[in-house]
């Protein structure tokens, strides 16, 4: 295909209508990163305006309705209303773990834009499954503990 285009005069990369093909624009990597912050601003903002302190006002755990226990996510949404405000102890208070969790978030997605400046395919976080496993048991003693009359400070 190349020859031919030589031979009726054609530059490469120029169609046959003599149109160069756009080019893939720096930023279209971007797009992805940016689509899931604003999905993350998009929830914190009804999460400011819709109290979650409200009982009901986002429905309730199931697992909470079936047990009695508190999950590792109760208390989560009001933790992260809390973190709209800006009221840190209140979050913390509401459930630390959703706290740590929104802190790693935010700093894996601010990471991920240059790296995937630098490669379009990188994703935003990556666990091995030991990391995984990790992150489970984590959440497995926060859930005992925060049930117990020594973790009751850690949210609920």
């Amino acid at each position: 295909m190349a020859r031919h285009d030589r031979l009726l005069g054609r530059r490469e990369g120029v169609t046959a209508a003599g149109v160069a093909p756009r080019s893939t624009s720096r930023l279209r990597p971007l797009r992805t990163p940016l689509l899931v912050g604003a999905a993350g601003a998009a929830a914190a903002a009804l999460l400011h305006v819709r109290d979650p302190n409200v009982s009901g006002s986002y429905g309730y755990c199931p697992f909470a309705l079936l047990t009695g226990l508190d999950c590792p996510g109760c208390g989560g949404l009001r933790a992260a209303h809390a973190l709209t405000d800006l009221d840190l102890a209140a979050a913390a208070s509401s459930n630390v773990l959703a706290v740590a969790l929104a802190a790693v978030l935010v700093v894996a997605w601010i990471a991920w834009i240059p790296r995937r400046l630098r490669d379009p395919r990188a994703r935003m976080i990556v666990l091995s499954s030991r990391v995984g496993f990790t992150l489970l048991g984590i959440a497995l003693v926060f859930t005992v503990v925060r049930n117990t009359p020594w973790g009751a400070w850690w949210g609920s």
